[in-house]
């Protein structure tokens, strides 16, 4: 299970990550921001008030954010086909709230990045702390040509400060027959034989081969279409 370390530690080794909010018309904005700290509370930005982002922060109490580490060039085979480098992608969903000054500066003694926010705050007055408290979450581990390990993906969810979140990957039902369709059709390496079939959700990528070769209409999940 990840750790909020574990997750602040993810996107500080990606640095600067796509931070999006309702934009108060019905739309979403985005702009290259990063966390600068984390506690038992959550995960901390900095922002100053008289941006829009702060404005967005503010009347929707709402952020995702999200970033990828790996290889900006990627390398073709034979086949004229990308080879991409292992590599993993993180995403974090849900709300923030700001802080006072007092707050900030009680964090301080404690952890150098809060002292460097009340140097900010000093230098740029406008400058505001918010904490993304509440939130579920995805770590998507990958490695495509199987460089390092016997399978595609690695995919974990969490949730943080009371927050849930859905289990990766489709499923199959009592309707499966046994066939063994879905195992040769995988790529990821996702399906475990027995009766029924299983899909190990950690590995699947939700491609949707098995569900276009199961003949006995077995596999299921939210967002595939119904037969």
């Amino acid at each position: 299970m990840l750790t909020i370390k574990d997750v602040f530690d993810r996107f500080d080794e990606i640095g600067c990550c796509s931070f999006a909010t309702p934009d108060g018309r019905g739309g979403v904005e985005s702009r290259i921001a990063h966390f600068f700290a984390y506690d038992d509370e959550g995960l901390y930005l900095r922002t100053m008030d008289v941006k829009p982002f702060y404005r967005q922060l503010k009347e929707s109490g709402r952020l995702a954010v999200s970033g990828e580490r790996t290889e900006a060039k990627v390398a073709f085979d034979e086949n004229n086909l990308p080879l991409f480098k292992p590599g993993y992608q993180m995403r974090v969903s849900g709300e923030v709230r700001e802080l006072s000054m007092a707050e900030v500066e009680a964090k301080a003694p404690h952890d150098r990045n809060f002292n460097v926010a009340v140097y900010d705050i000093a230098k740029y007055p406008e400058t505001r702390v918010f904490v993304l408290h509440r939130f579920h979450g995805e770590l998507y581990d990958y490695d495509y040509a199987m460089v390092n390990r016997g399978h595609k993906l690695y995919r974990e969810r969490f949730a943080f400060g009371g927050d849930s979140y859905e289990e990766p990957g489709l499923s199959i039902t009592d309707a499966c027959i046994g066939c063994g369709s879905c195992l040769e059709t995988c790529s990821f390496k996702a399906i475990a034989p027995g009766e029924p079939y299983a899909i190990l959700g950690e590995r699947c990528d939700e491609c949707g081969n098995c569900y276009h070769v199961c003949p006995a209409h077995a596999v299921a999940g939210k967002g595939l279409p119904r037969r």
